[in-house]
């Protein structure tokens, strides 16, 4: 599996299962009609692509790891990402989903919306398990846009096929919000184990070493995508997970400026800011003061 095939049509995405292309830009997919199946294949995604699989048959890898991909499950991808099937010999997978290209969505109300569907980052883990009622509202969906492709293209083709669509991606946000939910316990793990990370890179010189701390630091410590990663700190917290470091720091500024002999410029420093008066102007936005300010009031 190392030859990786970069799939940016529709039509290229059908040959390799032997479907027939009925659009340029979009297709809904029935593997269960397929006539050929690349076992060992990886692709370079061009496309858009949804998918809801109904029984195990095979791995499918993101990077070099597995996904969270069992029966009755979806996964998504975005144009960039490469992705590798690995399927049991004599397998024949039975999944439905939908594959389009990004010129579909341009101009439409989905083209603007689509980066808030940060699903389409999710990595390892992260699937989404549907309940049997959340599954047939899938398929109903793409059966909406199957039945919009079966008719002649005409001026009204592309919005009804792109809102069809986007009314498919919200169900499935609302699904994952549901997941988030009832995996509780387990994010609230991932939340303790959040604040121990930022506790300990404030320590020492984490931050002086390796500069202002990302959502992708965080996200790989715990093993989850950033999208996903961000996702579940704004639904346990209200914040997201900048927002969320964003306080750490200037707490943990607050506590440094009033209770070392630290000057304001080996705070920022410390912090992992490489100019001093970057820092000066992030504190000053969110406490209202400047460093220096802060500690006059303070030492009162």
């Amino acid at each position: 599996m190392n030859e990786i095939i970069k799939v940016d049509t529709i039509d290229l995405y059908n040959k390799l299962y032997g479907l027939e292309t009925t659009h340029p830009l979009v297709t809904v997919v029935d593997l269960t009609k397929a006539t050929t199946f690349p076992n060992h294949v990886r692709m370079n995604m061009g496309v858009y692509s949804l998918f809801l699989k109904q029984t195990k048959c095979g791995d499918l890898t993101y990077g070099k790891k597995l996904y969270d991909y069992q029966e009755g499950t979806i996964v998504t991808f975005a144009p960039g990402q490469v992705i590798g099937i690995e399927l049991k010999e004599d397998a024949r997978p039975i999944s439905m989903g939908i594959v389009f290209h990004p010129d579909l969505i341009r101009g439409t109300s989905l083209g603007e919306n689509i980066k808030h569907y940060s699903f389409f980052s999710y990595e390892v883990n992260e699937a989404l398990h549907l309940s049997e009622e959340e599954r047939q509202i899938i398929l109903d969906c793409l059966d909406k846009v199957r039945i919009e492709l079966s008719h002649d293209i005409d001026k009204h083709s592309k919005t009804l096929i792109a809102k069809n669509i986007e009314l498919l991606l919200d169900y499935c946000m609302r699904f994952y919000e549901r997941q988030f939910n009832t995996r509780s316990k387990a994010n609230k793990d991932i939340l303790v184990q959040f604040e121990a990370l930022l506790d300990d890179y404030f320590q020492g010189e984490n931050a002086e070493n390796n500069g202002y701390p990302t959502v992708k630091y965080f996200a790989d410590k715990v093993f989850l995508s950033p999208n996903y990663f961000g996702d579940l700190i704004k639904k346990e917290t209200g914040q997201t997970a900048q927002q969320y470091i964003l306080l750490k720091l200037i707490s943990v500024a607050k506590d440094r400026i009033v209770n070392t002999n630290q000057s304001v410029t080996e705070v920022a420093y410390g912090l992992g800011f490489q100019y001093a008066q970057h820092f000066s102007r992030l504190f000053k936005k969110n406490v209202g003061c400047s460093p220096n300010e802060y500690k006059k009031q303070n030492m009162e």
